[in-house]
């Protein structure tokens, strides 16, 4: 065997070892939530002082749903002293929107205040700063601009703050339009897992887990001890969320408080928005990981914070994968060492059955019906062919500080406007010809027991293709 056979499959194998063993954590978090059951930790009896409270509201350009979050935050039932600030660095009609609704409402004796900048120094961050900084409420609740939130959401989260080292409490997004495609379908189920398993089990068990940027409650102490809002990521609610458990404040998790909003219907929005958060994730790993490790904190806790944080480094592990598997497979059938397809079967079933029984137990959590066998290849599908995108997205949070914050286009109950011509899937394009150039090699050279490793990539890399092209297409007309 050559040296570069030999590095060829060591590489290969060693991703496969990584991935497996990132798959493996996945069953960890599913066996802690299913070990630790509900949440036993009720607000204390007696009488509850309810805080002075502001929502804010962080708004650019979004005018298809604004007027309708407004409408919904207007609604909500607080026994306390309750203020809306709504936060809109817009440059377009939104602004002339909101400045309508808010009169209104005012007129209906809601206290509202509408935040302008000149500038949009610091994105989301410097908005809710900038709120933070206008008000002496005590707690601050954050809706994004696609939420929904019920009217009796403050009532029921609140008084967790009667405990006076809870610092933030955070709602389960539930989604408005799960159901319109099999991408909004995907990504529901994505996010299902995120909070049904993983922020559960952690906040069960007392690990770190995060704020997530809306439909939750902070108390400005503990924003405040934690340094304030920093745009020093483009991920600011993980960066603080980890500040704010170093500096000793708790975190609690509502699972039977669901908050609608509304998911990302264009692959082009999905991407830019699992972009923005994989590469924050990984400067939030970079700024917060040494500081965490240093801290006096129990094994568990670091240990599940490193997983937390690094998680996305599976995706470049993916495309490592995608990218060796095919000389990996030729250089073992030359050397005749075809049996150790078995060790990448086996591999492969660690990582991608995990991340299956992870996602079927989060809708089982949920109350959905079971996965059917077309949803899980298609949550597969769809994991592998954001790997590319995604793969850029962390080797450019390992290198580089903030960056631009790219908004999600919200569509509400109208037809989303491209505001910029959608990507072409070149990359996509090129992995989707390879596979399946190399599946039909095998094809005719009765190498089945590869066929089912390569399918999986041609089928993921190929929808990405697809859905791109069509939407550029889209765009074009």
């Amino acid at each position: 065997m050559t040296s570069s056979a030999l590095a060829i499959l060591a590489v290969y194998y060693l991703a496969l070892a990584l991935l497996a063993l990132y798959g493996a954590h996945r069953r960890t978090l599913v066996k802690l939530r299913r070990r630790h059951g509900a949440d036993e930790r009720k607000p204390e009896g007696g009488e509850f002082r309810w805080p002075s409270l502001t929502v804010q509201l962080p708004l650019f350009n979004e005018p298809n749903v604004a007027a309708r979050l407004l409408d919904a935050v207007s609604e909500l039932s607080y026994p306390g002293v309750l203020d809306i600030q709504v936060l809109d660095d817009s440059t377009d009609e939104t602004t002339a929107i909101i400045a309508a609704r808010i009169e209104a409402l005012r007129a209906e004796g809601k206290r509202i205040h509408h935040l302008r900048r000149p500038h949009r120094e610091g994105y989301k961050a410097g908005a809710l700063a900038l709120g933070l900084a206008a008000s002496e409420s005590e707690l601050f609740a954050v809706f994004d601009a696609d939420f929904v939130p019920p009217p009796h959401l403050l009532t029921a989260a609140v008084p967790r703050f009667a405990d006076p080292a809870v610092g933030m409490v955070q709602a389960r997004w539930d989604h408005l339009n799960r159901d319109e495609s099999m991408l909004t379908s995907v990504q529901a189920t994505y996010l299902d897992g995120h909070f049904a398993v993983e922020s559960a089990a952690r906040f069960l068990t007392g690990r770190f887990f995060n704020f997530n940027g809306t439909a939750g409650i902070w108390r400005r102490q503990a924003i405040e001890d934690a340094g304030g809002w920093s745009a020093s990521t483009l991920t600011e609610d993980l960066d603080l969320s980890y500040r704010a458990q170093l500096a000793g404040w708790r975190f609690v998790f509502l699972h039977d408080l669901p908050v609608p909003g509304e998911l990302p219907c264009t692959l082009q929005g999905f991407q830019d928005q699992q972009f923005r958060w994989t590469k924050g994730s990984i400067q939030t790993a970079r700024k917060v990981l040494p500081s965490l490790m240093r801290a006096k904190l129990p094994l568990s806790v670091k240990t599940e914070a490193f997983f937390h944080l690094t998680s996305n480094v599976a995706y470049p592990l993916t495309l490592l994968v995608a990218l060796l598997m095919v000389p990996a497979i030729t250089i073992r059938q030359q050397l005749g060492l075809t049996w150790t397809l078995l060790f990448d079967a086996v591999l492969l079933a660690v990582s991608t059955g995990s991340v299956l029984q992870f996602f079927m137990e989060g809708q089982r959590l949920v109350g959905r019906r079971r996965l059917s066998l077309a949803m899980l290849l298609s949550l597969l599908s769809v994991g592998v062919g954001m790997a590319v995108r995604n793969a850029a997205a962390v080797f450019e949070g390992l290198l580089t500080q903030a960056g631009h914050f790219e908004r999600t286009p919200k569509r509400g109950d109208t037809t989303v406007r491209r505001e910029r011509r959608p990507r072409f899937p070149i990359s996509e394009l090129l992995l989707t010809v390879f596979f399946s150039g190399a599946i039909g090699c095998f094809v005719a050279a009765r190498q089945w027991l590869s066929i089912p490793f390569l399918l999986l990539f041609l089928g993921g890399f190929g929808y990405v293709s697809l859905l791109a092209l069509r939407e550029r297409i889209a765009w074009a007309r």
